[in-house]
């Protein structure tokens, strides 16, 4: 399956091609640049990136010696026998202490928890690339949609000026009588039916060239030429290979990683402590009780009712659907990409015939305008010409942008790692 879509990729990549308008300061890469730069889910990933820097901080900091200082001071007064036991309670206990603990921790944990961490850092930077390739295609697909109706607003201008000078010499011949007044009149209900559709696209434009501004960050309603869209057809890389596919990986070595560090959390846990300052009942001679004590503290898991079985099945059933989540995807890909480069090898063939269909309208109407200039023409027949002209150059326009289209779906899949 991956060899067709290879070839296919090859086979339309010679058969496709559109021209370039001279390119502007603001084209497509401008529009995908400002995006980019300005998207803030991307800055709010590439915030979250360093922040896993300091979390890695953190647990070296967390390992290392624990300094706190302490304040206990308490009074339990004994009034002619009533009050607390002074056995218990020393009349009262004052105690300003510096304590140290330190938890030892063996090197493959600490790797472990380091490993999380850089495992979290490389699935940011792959949603950020996803991002970065959903901003690229969302953009690119309103640009395409903005180009499009440009071209009509041209070429529908290009035609309303056409019938104006024709309108010029067909008002002379009908003063002279070589065409009724009620061909001229014809003539001017389509001029005027043109000048409305282009009034029509003028405003279409505007509102997609705006919306296109608004995807890229940018405040510009104005009306302006839009470049043709410099994007090419490349050939897919393995699906191994694109940033989509490294979602999968990352989250099996989430999930081994998660597995391991339940091992871990089940180990002996060993650590110091140690402490040093002044702890006195103020009973007798308070000025000695200044002092010091140290000790090892150990704890050994023995029993927790087979919690540690069910958190690794948990595990191995996340591994599974993870599993079957990757194949499906696979199969979709292959798919998608095999359906795509079918509906575009249908938009190309569509486009050659209505290049044809072009070709033969234009030859009619440049004959009529001989003609029309000599008045042996039928105004109903120039009428029908310019409106299959018309409709044909249209048709054109939207198979050309929904071939663009296609090849930036294409070329969505296309990101590498």
């Amino acid at each position: 399956m991956r060899e067709k879509i290879i070839q296919g990729l090859l086979v339309i990549m010679l058969i496709a091609g559109y021209r370039n308008l001279s390119a502007q300061s603001k084209d497509l890469d401008y529009y995908i640049g400002s995006g980019i730069q300005k998207s803030p889910l991307l800055n709010d990933l590439r915030n979250q990136s360093r922040s896993t820097a300091i979390d890695s901080m953190r647990i070296n900091a967390g390992y290392k010696p624990q300094v706190m200082g302490i304040s206990n001071n308490s009074y339990a007064p004994s009034i002619n026998g009533w009050g607390y036991d002074n056995a218990i309670t020393n009349g009262g206990t004052f105690s300003q202490l510096i304590t140290v603990n330190k938890r030892l921790v063996g090197k493959e944990n600490l790797q472990n928890q380091y490993e999380a961490i850089r495992l979290a850092k490389e699935s940011l930077a792959i949603s950020g690339k996803v991002t970065e390739q959903d901003i690229r295609k969302a953009i690119t697909s309103q640009y395409i949609v903005a180009y499009g109706i440009y071209l009509q607003y041209s070429f529908n201008k290009e035609v309303l000026e056409l019938l104006g000078s024709e309108e010029a010499i067909l008002k002379k011949l009908t003063e002279r009588n070589i065409y009724r007044q009620t061909d001229y009149l014809s003539f001017l209900v389509t001029m005027q039916q043109q000048q409305l559709q282009l009034n029509q696209l003028k405003v279409q434009f505007q509102n997609e060239f705006a919306s296109l501004n608004y995807l890229s960050g940018l405040q510009d309603t104005g009306f302006v030429a839009v470049p043709a869209p410099n994007i090419s057809l490349a050939p897919p890389p393995e699906i191994e290979q694109t940033v989509f596919y490294q979602q999968f990986r990352l989250d099996s070595l989430k999930l081994k990683n998660s597995d391991a560090q339940i091992d871990f959390s089940y180990k002996p846990k060993l650590s110091l402590y140690a402490d040093a300052g002044h702890s006195s009942t103020f009973a007798v001679n308070p000025y000695k009780n200044f002092g010091t004590s140290f000790g090892i503290n150990l704890s050994v898991p023995i029993y927790d009712g087979k919690q540690k079985k069910m958190q690794h099945d948990k595990i191995a059933i996340a591994q599974q659907t993870r599993q079957q989540y990757q194949q499906f995807y696979k199969t979709q890909f292959d798919q998608q990409l095999l359906q795509l480069l079918q509906q575009l090898r249908s938009a190309q063939e569509l486009i050659n015939q209505t290049s044809t269909q072009i070709r033969y309208t234009q030859a009619l109407i440049e004959a009529n305008r001989k003609l029309l200039e000599t008045g042996d023409v039928r105004m109903s027949d120039y009428i029908i010409a310019i409106g299959n002209y018309l409709a044909a150059r249209n048709s054109s326009t939207q198979n050309m942008i929904y071939k663009l289209q296609l090849i930036n779906q294409i070329n969505y899949w296309n990101r590498k790692t």
